[in-house]
């Protein structure tokens, strides 16, 4: 009797194990789909500019997002952030700080008062040891003036003529600290140039011989991207990244958003 009292235990452990991991599954893809539905389904094309984007989760699901739109006052606005940790918590903070970035009336509201007003509704109700980078940029297609400002992002780096450079500054992170602010930088863009917002994901990726793709592959590969169109570039900077790791697997989320001043 104890024997089959211990084989139905058995099977009964095996069954709320098996029920537990099908729960699990069917949780990371709700997951999934809820921060796809928080990123652009494709890019953008305007007569004046084009924008692509691409964003490669480390795990399942990832603390990356980024979006671009629209706004009514003729603007086109973007936004791309790097929630600190990974995985499932991370994208879980990710979608708080899209939603609440989301909420912020954004016409005619100038980028360092988003990021700042973006910092103190996060710090309002903080979450230990969560922060996130967050830049934000309004494109301006009539004057063609890239205005953004930075909490913390990699530097966006800009191809202009023969020129491969770095824009603006960082800042703290949103959500970190009460009462920061942020820095406002005006960018006067030509036809044909074109700006590279990435996160760290990218800019630190390793190869076998723990190399960081930022210092040795990144402004050489993106400065051969001033002729293509952003779709082009985003493809580009992505395969030389491939290259470049060699089988290295990246060890944090990897997003990229393209601008692309066509006229």
């Amino acid at each position: 009797m104890p024997e089959v009292i211990a084989a139905v235990e058995s099977e009964l452990v095996k069954e709320s194990i098996a029920h537990a991991e099908c729960l699990c599954g069917e949780h990371l893809r709700e997951a999934q789909l809820i921060q796809a539905s928080l990123l652009p389904i494709k890019g953008l094309s305007h007569e004046s500019l084009e924008i692509a984007f691409r964003c490669i989760p480390f795990f399942e699901v990832g603390g990356d997002f980024a979006d671009f739109f629209k706004l009514p006052d003729g603007f086109v606005g973007i936004y791309l952030g790097d929630v600190v940790d990974k995985g499932l918590p991370a994208a879980m903070y990710g979608a708080l700080v899209m939603g609440t970035l989301r909420g912020i009336h954004k016409c005619g509201t100038d980028t360092a008062r988003v990021l700042a007003c973006l910092n103190e509704r996060l710090v309002q109700r903080p979450i230990n040891g969560r922060f996130c980078s967050t830049l934000y940029a309004l494109f301006n297609p009539l004057t063609r003036e890239l205005i953004f400002s930075n909490a913390g992002m990699p530097l966006p780096l800009l191809v202009s003529g023969t020129s491969c450079r770095p824009l603006g500054d960082g800042g703290l992170p949103s959500g970190m600290f009460a009462g920061s602010t942020y820095e406002r930088h005006v960018v006067q863009l030509d036809p044909g140039d074109c700006v590279l917002f990435a996160s760290d994901g990218l800019h630190e990726l390793r190869n076998p011989d723990g190399e960081e793709f930022c210092t040795s592959e990144m402004m050489e590969a993106w400065a051969q991207c001033r002729r293509k169109s952003a779709t082009e570039s985003v493809n580009f900077v992505f395969n030389r990244q491939d290259a470049f790791s060699d089988g290295t697997a990246p060890h944090d989320d990897i997003t990229a958003v393209v601008l692309k001043v066509l006229a």
